[in-house]
């Protein structure tokens, strides 16, 4: 029986004890299979990844549902419809992750989406167009660069040139991909390996990565668009290394005096926009000179380091792009010092289905459930398949100290109430 229970709090949700078993039981032993001693660590298009699609995979087939893995290899699991000709209803999300990440981000979806299959199957509930879970690869940028490789490739998003990035050991994606089974000769082409036709909707469950949700004490949101992005991985600020006590100030090409400038000048830009009521984030992740020429007595000649903005507005996004162009063009010329860039990559914002985002609402109000609206700050594969024109929803669940570190939290309650509204939409959907 699904109900919320008595409680001065949203988060005691009292779900299906099967979903909860099935939930326990994976969420271990995805934890055992990637934890590396400091977090989780299942990067794009490695073994740990593939061993997690193993996992889910080998999970499904004993629970009595069928599965493939498809020209991206991607993991796809299916209840097959009465009318499998129909367009399909798919839902899941990604199982691969940053370093030392947690054990939630990504894998939640996938997990939501076998539980809801598992229990249609188990109920002997065959609906008209089949519903499929897909276990995608490659979300995060971590690696290669480029984030919902897995999702853009699949649609025939990935552009062709993007094969040939690579990871900090020399790793060339497009062998990467190769090497797991995918079909990098089609997705070389630009080739959908999918039909976007094909698909009627695509529903993600998924961790809420930002502090909104505990803020509010709700335990999940109905998400209403997904931030783009516009990142190098890569910029190179290039000036001249000298000795720190014999070359005054106004001879200097200091490369970290350069950087510091550049970014303290973003961030008053940016403070700027947001007071005008825009859309934005802006963020540095990476920084540093070249560890085998540090020297307390010597100024740096160059550092390195990204530079990333996000919004769910192209133009607030490519507004501040212009601004950072502009500031290093300008610093550059103060200091004698010279910005170079490596090749630049996006990813659209996303609208997600408002149809789906009532119906996601109606699902949670009839659980009693609240049903606030949230945007994501962070990108998801459900930006890829909305830009594809494909109906899109997401669900966010709500979990404690962000995410990307070992320290994600999500309580079972609030997945299984993630998942009791999902089932309830999708049911809704099918019928």
């Amino acid at each position: 029986m699904i109900g919320v229970a008595t409680s001065d709090r949203c988060e005691v949700f009292s779900g299906d004890a099967t979903d909860q078993l099935l939930a326990r039981e994976l969420f271990d032993a995805l934890h055992a299979a990637a934890f590396d001693g400091t977090g989780i660590t299942r990067e794009a298009y490695s073994p740990h990844e593939s061993q997690a699609l193993g996992i889910i995979e080998a999970k499904a087939r004993s629970l009595g549902l069928t599965t493939e893995r498809d020209a991206g290899a991607n993991l796809v699991i299916t209840l097959e419809g009465t009318e499998p000709d129909l367009p399909f209803l798919a839902c899941g999300s990604h199982l691969d992750s940053v370093p030392q990440g947690g054990n939630y981000d990504g894998a939640a979806g996938v997990i939501a989406g076998l539980a809801i299959l598992a229990g249609f199957h188990a109920e002997g509930f065959r609906p008209r167009r089949s519903l499929k879970v897909l276990g995608l690869r490659g979300e995060e940028s971590a690696r290669f660069g480029r984030a919902y490789i897995g999702s853009s490739a699949l649609l025939g998003a990935l552009h062709p040139g993007e094969l040939e990035a690579r990871d900090r050991d020399g790793h060339r994606l497009g062998d990467c991909m190769a090497g797991v089974g995918a079909d990098v000769a089609r997705i070389g082409r630009g080739e959908a390996l999918l039909d976007p036709a094909r698909i009627a909707g695509w529903i993600e469950l998924h961790i809420e990565q930002g502090p909104v949700l505990v803020a509010r004490d709700l335990p999940i949101g109905i998400v209403t668009g997904i931030r783009g992005n516009l990142r190098h991985r890569a910029v190179e600020c290039r000036g001249e290394a000298g000795h720190s006590g014999a070359v005054p100030r106004w001879l200097r090409r200091d490369a970290v005096f350069a950087s510091a400038e550049l970014v303290g000048h973003l961030d008053r830009h940016w403070r700027t926009l947001l007071e005008r009521g825009r859309d934005l984030v802006v963020t540095c992740g990476e920084m540093g000179t070249d560890p085998r020429e540090h020297a307390i007595a010597r100024i740096p000649g160059t550092t390195c380091f990204s530079f990333e903005v996000r919004s769910q507005s192209r133009e607030a996004m490519e507004t501040f792009y212009d601004i950072f162009r502009s500031e290093c063009a300008m610093i550059g010329e103060e200091r004698g010092v010279v910005f170079s860039f490596d090749q630049r990559m996006e990813t659209e914002p996303a609208v997600l289905d408002a149809a789906w985002i009532a119906r996601l609402k109606a699902a949670a109000e009839s659980l009693g459930l609240p049903a606030e609206e949230i945007p994501s700050g962070a990108g998801h594969d459900a930006a890829v398949f909305a830009n594809a024109g494909i109906p899109s929803a997401m669900v966010f669940v709500r979990n404690q100290h962000g995410s990307h570190n070992p320290r994600e939290a999500m309580e079972i309650g609030d997945f299984l109430a993630g998942i009791a509204v999902m089932r309830a939409a999708i049911r809704e959907a099918l019928e």
